[in-house]
């Protein structure tokens, strides 16, 4: 795969907005395991796999298991995952898929019942703003680090 552009090379100012609200999650109640497992779900359902190699990145340095890395994809299969945990992964799910989804009642029950009310607009936004990141990467041909290495093989 061949990069088509590198767009933030080109234009970092326009991206300065997304990294301020990167910032703002960051900074938020949401804690970095929850908010990375949701950036990595929905990369993986994008098919991004220089977000996937990013977030998988981030979640192993800050300790989290193998084990829930790979099973999360089958994550309403498994009990590794908490009801927060849960409710995140479903309305990352939904609304990323929203053309099938319609973003269901069920689903954002689950997500009031354990976010309280500005929890919710952060992760919504935050799964906002990764889609928008997948739909950034996959467009301009990102590589991610390990198609570097192969390619300077």
């Amino acid at each position: 795969m061949t990069q088509r552009l590198d767009y933030f090379a080109i234009a970092p100012d326009l991206f300065q907005p997304m990294i301020d609200q990167e910032k703002l999650f960051k900074d938020s109640t949401l804690e970095h395991s929850l908010v990375e497992l949701v950036k990595l779900r929905a990369s993986q359902i994008n098919g991004c796999a220089f977000c996937i190699h990013m977030h998988s990145q981030d979640l192993r340095a800050h300790g989290e298991s193998e084990h829930r890395m790979q099973l999360l994809n089958a994550w309403r299969e498994s009990s590794l995952y908490s009801d927060r945990e849960r409710a995140a992964l479903a309305w990352t799910e939904a609304l990323t898929r929203i053309e099938g989804t319609a973003a269901p009642d069920a689903d954002y029950e689950s997500v009031a019942h354990v976010f309280a009310p500005r929890e919710q607009v952060l992760l919504t936004l935050l799964i906002s703003a990764i889609n928008a990141w997948n739909r950034i990467a996959i467009g301009f041909r990102t590589p991610h680090p390990a198609a570097e290495e192969a390619n300077a093989a």
